[in-house]
């Protein structure tokens, strides 16, 4: 078995819709941004085995601040408003390794 991790960042975007009437990152965007984020990251080349890898993800438990993500190995939880918190979070933290602090949760 190899050390090597099979993807460099795997990126969780919670897509929980609660029917209680309690914020939901569902409610706020989150398949747009997920959706966005996976196309986006195709064609700057970066998906794929020993890159990065864009999921769903049911509740993450933190939709009180989201909509939200998470990036692993690292563990950086984000927050968003639109697609272009979601292109900063590509270039700076994908492609370059730079936090994003401004949308850190």
């Amino acid at each position: 078995m190899s050390d090597t991790p099979y993807f460099k960042h795997h990126v969780f975007f919670c897509m929980n819709k609660r029917d209680d009437g309690r914020n939901s990152c569902g409610d706020h965007g989150a398949e747009v941004a997920q959706k966005h984020a996976k196309k986006r990251c195709k064609q700057l080349d970066i998906s794929g085995h020993g890159k990065v890898r864009i999921n769903q993800a049911g509740c993450l438990d933190r939709c009180e601040e989201g909509p939200v993500l998470v990036v692993y190995p690292e563990g950086t939880w984000y927050t968003y408003v639109d697609t272009t918190d979601i292109d900063e979070i590509i270039d700076s933290h994908l492609v370059n390794g730079q936090v994003v602090e401004r949308l850190k949760i």
